[in-house]
This record gives structure tokens, C-alpha cells and sequence, in this order.
């Protein structure tokens, strides 16, 4: 037991010299293993958010179809796009993640949007996180599922998660691995109890194309929009890239615990999407549910209490909804982190608030409470579930893709052990091209609130850079050091 402590104290030991020659002092506490650094990124995933809360938009818009075929194709051309990033994780294993690999590809300029644009993405996903729970979690609670008590529901998250957050990594670790148990063994309980005691559908029916959109779209357009569902789904995985300061040997783990984070979540999401859907007995009467006082019930408790009763229904039901609370958590440590690594090179008005780490816990205390804050105003303004998501999935793949673009551009590249050789710049195109679909489609339904505001936010970080932060913000320690050089 001592030889295995002896042995991670040393290569943490070695991880920290290896940060310090990419200009960074080890100042996060470093003990997260493989497994961990798989598990943050597989928590925020979350089939049992992403594809629970937003099942009942998805099969709004593709009915059934939208599960068998919507769900495999985002999953493929997910998988291009964590390979790409995976290949930069290895050669830069840096809290910055994105920022860094941007700025050391095209300079300090690509960064500074690249960051904020993951800032924002993340911010709006702790949102879309967390009130999903709170929305699942009011009818369990026998609560009406009002504005106010949603928000409620949904501050108490929030506050619960920084707190958490706060007082130590090593129990946001035990946590983070637990989650990875509350969702592959969840799923499977589902899915069995699903397929065993639920009366079920033909197998055709999991193909039936329907849609029940009230906007007059024709299917083809209706199974793109409710692509979200999925889209939505598979984000959050760059949280193993921004935990590399916390991770042991992290040029090896960090691109591991992404791509298999996506791997995992493909097809573990796509038995629970079976199970679900052929236990649906009526679509409309799922789609249109509503409490006694005629608020929406979310679809999968629907289906849930349907085709197992009120008790095993609410029972699983709540088990979806811990697991929407272990995503929620992981997605507050993911964002902090990036929040922490932008303030420590003085990227964020008021900086030095921001990059201070608690001496005791060893945590970035002030952009951990940031970012439930900013959370809970963002749910506050987008108004409307499927916006909210969409902000988050197109900001953060909008800076998921800047350095895959860059690192096109800049066709040499000091690699890490984890590479993509020769299918390199195939997978990248792939994925680029993937990423140019997904931000113009979501752009696009209630009335392009989503694109717009990313219009909007663009402008306005164009202005600010243009008239102030040019020449103010200096880049990463890691750009200045191989200036100098």
C-alpha cells in the first residue's frame, strides 16, 4: 500500500514539473487517477439528463425515429470531434484546455474568444443541468411545477453544488466516481425493469417516423431540430481536460477519459432510448400530460409511471433525478476550473477576485460560487428549456472546434502520446464540418432566440476586445514563455 502511495506521489511529482515548464506553478491539488478523470467527463454527459430532459423534445419533433437514427449519428460524429480534442489534451495538458490550445495555435486573440465562449456554453449547461433536475424533481416532491417552485428547487441545487464544490476535491472525486455507479447501474436497472415488467411495443415501432410539432415543420426539418436531444447530450466531455492540472499522468488519462467518456455514454444512452420508447403505450398522452393544476410533467416519468406503476415509477424517477444532481455537480467543478485557469492569466474583469484558490481547501472557491450565481441568472433569462440548451451546446461547441480549426492551420505540431497519426486531419475536417451543421441548425427554431443571442454575445465580445482587451490581456504564461524563447 505504501509502494502504490509512494508511486502516485511521484508521478504527481513529475505531472507538476511538467506543468511548470508550460509556465504554471501546481497550485490545484493533484489526485484525481483515470478512473476519476473518466468520470467527470462521463457525469456531465449524462444520459439520464441530457437524454431524459429533453426526451420529450426529441420525440415531439422525430418521434421514435428520432431515437433510433438521431441518436447513433450524433454519437458518430461526436466521436470526430473528442478525438480531435483528445489530440490536443495529450500535447497540452493545461486547465486552460481550449484557451491554451487555441492560444498557442493562433495566438492570444483566438484564445480570449475561445474562452469566453466555453464560459458561456458551460455557464448556460449548469443551467440547463440543474433546472432540468428541479423541473424532474418538483412532481416527485408533490410540488406543483411552478415557476417559483422550480426556481426554488433550482436555487437549492445550485447552492448545494458550490458547497460541495468548495469544501474539497477529494469528495467531488469520491462523488464524481459514485456518479458513474448511480448512472451505468441505473440505466441498467431501468432498462431491465423496462423490458422485463413493462408492456412493450413491436420492435418496428422504435423506426416509426412521427411528429407532433405545433409549428407546421415538415419531418425532415422537425427530426433535425429534435437532434438537439442528443446534441445537447454529448457535451461537457472537455471537463477531463480541464481537471489535467488535478489529474495523475494527465497526457495519457485526460484524452482516454474523453473519448471513452463519449464511447460509454453511445451506447449505454442508446439501450435506455430502446427501453424507453417501446414502453410508450400513447405519444400524445405522454407529450400532453399535465398535473392538476395543468403544468407539463416531463415525458420519461410519464412513460415511467405508464409502464411500472406509481411507486417503481416514481421510484426510478428519482433515481434519474440523482443522477441529473451528480451531473449538475461535476458541471460546477468543470466550469470553475476553466473560470480559475482564464483569471490566473488576468483574462476576466476583476481577476485576482477569481483566480484565488482557497488555501485550505486547495479549491477555486470565488469561481466556484461565480459560476452557480451566473447559472441561476442565465435560467432566469433564457425562459424556455430548449433555448437554454441550445446557448449551452452551440457556445461550447463553438470553442470546442476553434483550436481543431487552428491546429489545421498549423499542420506542425509537437504532439503528446495521444494521437490521432496520419488520420489526423481527416478526422479534423470531419468534425469541423459537423460542428459548422450543428451551430446553424440550432441557431434557427423559437424564432432564432438561441442564434441570436450567440450573434449578440459575438458583437459584443468583438467590441471589447477590439477597444480594450487587445491590448490589455497578455495571453497565457504558456504563450508568453515560448515568446520569450
Amino acid at each position: 500500500m505504501k509502494d502504490s502511495i509512494d508511486h502516485h506521489s511521484s508521478d504527481a511529482h513529475e505531472d507538476a514539473q511538467e506543468l511548470r515548464k508550460l509556465g504554471y506553478a501546481q497550485e490545484l491539488f493533484r489526485t484525481m487517477g483515470g478512473f476519476s478523470n473518466f468520470a467527470i467527463s462521463f457525469s456531465i454527459i449524462s444520459i439520464l439528463t441530457g437524454a431524459v430532459t429533453l426526451y420529450g423534445h426529441g420525440l415531439r419533433m422525430g418521434g421514435p425515429a428520432e431515437m433510433a437514427f438521431g441518436w447513433p449519428l450524433v454519437s458518430f460524429f461526436t466521436l470526430a470531434v473528442v478525438m480531435s480534442m483528445a489530440e490536443l489534451a495529450s500535447a497540452l495538458p493545461t486547465s486552460g484546455a481550449m484557451y491554451h490550445w487555441s492560444c498557442k495555435l493562433g495566438g492570444k486573440g483566438w484564445g480570449w474568444f475561445t474562452a469566453w465562449f466555453n464560459i458561456i456554453g458551460q455557464i448556460a449547461a449548469i443551467a440547463g443541468i440543474d433546472y432540468g433536475c428541479a423541473q424532474f424533481l418538483a412532481p416527485l416532491l408533490g410540488l406543483d411545477a411552478t415557476t417559483k417552485n422550480i426556481l426554488t428547487i433550482y436555487l437549492a441545487i445550485l447552492i448545494s453544488h458550490a458547497l460541495i464544490n468548495h469544501f474539497g476535491i477529494r469528495l467531488v472525486a469520491w462523488l464524481n466516481d459514485f456518479s458513474v455507479t448511480v448512472h451505468i447501474i441505473g440505466v441498467l436497472v431501468i432498462v431491465s425493469a423496462l423490458l422485463i415488467f413493462a408492456p412493450k411495443q413491436p420492435a418496428s415501432f422504435f423506426f416509426e417516423r412521427i411528429t407532433s410539432n405545433t409549428q407546421g415543420w415538415p419531418y425532415w426539418w422537425a427530426f433535425i431540430v429534435g437532434l438537439l436531444q442528443a446534441m445537447w447530450t454529448f457535451t461537457g466531455y472537455d471537463a477531463s481536460a480541464s481537471v489535467t492540472e488535478e489529474t495523475v499522468d494527465p497526457r495519457h488519462r485526460a484524452p482516454w477519459g474523453m473519448v471513452m467518456a463519449v464511447v460509454v455514454s453511445s451506447i449505454v444512452g442508446y439501450l435506455l432510448l430502446i427501453a424507453l420508447t417501446l414502453s410508450i403505450q400513447d405519444i400524445s398522452s405522454v407529450l400532453n400530460a399535465k398535473d392538476a393544476n395543468g403544468n407539463d410533467v416531463p415525458a420519461v416519468i410519464v412513460i415511467l409511471i405508464g409502464a411500472l406503476g406509481e411507486r417503481a415509477g416514481s421510484l426510478f424517477s428519482a433515481l434519474a433525478a440523482m443522477a441529473m444532481w451528480f451531473c449538475g455537480l461535476s458541471a460546477v467543478t468543470w466550469s470553475s476550473r476553466v473560470i480559475w485557469a482564464f483569471a490566473r492569466d488576468d483574462g476576466l474583469p476583476q481577476s485576482r477576485i477569481w483566480r484565488h484558490v482557497s488555501p485550505r481547501h486547495l479549491t477555486p472557491a470565488p469561481a466556484i460560487w461565480l459560476c452557480v450565481i451566473a447559472a441561476f441568472l442565465a435560467a432566469v433569462y433564457s425562459g424556455a428549456y430548449a433555448v437554454v440548451t441550445s446557448i449551452s451546446t452551440i457556445g461550447l461547441y463553438i470553442s470546442y472546434i476553434i483550436p481543431v480549426c487552428l491546429r489545421q492551420r498549423v499542420k506542425e505540431i509537437d504532439r503528446g502520446p495521444w494521437h490521432l497519426g496520419r488520420y489526423s486531419s481527416i478526422i479534423n475536417l470531419i468534425a469541423i464540418l459537423w460542428v459548422i451543421f450543428l451551430c446553424l441548425i440550432l441557431s434557427l427554431p423559437d424564432n432564432m432566440r438561441a442564434g441570436k443571442s450567440i450573434v449578440a454575445v459575438t458583437i459584443l465580445l468583438g467590441l471589447w476586445y477590439g477597444l480594450r482587451e487587445r491590448r490589455r490581456f497578455r495571453g497565457p504564461a504558456l504563450s508568453r514563455r515560448m515568446k520569450d524563447n
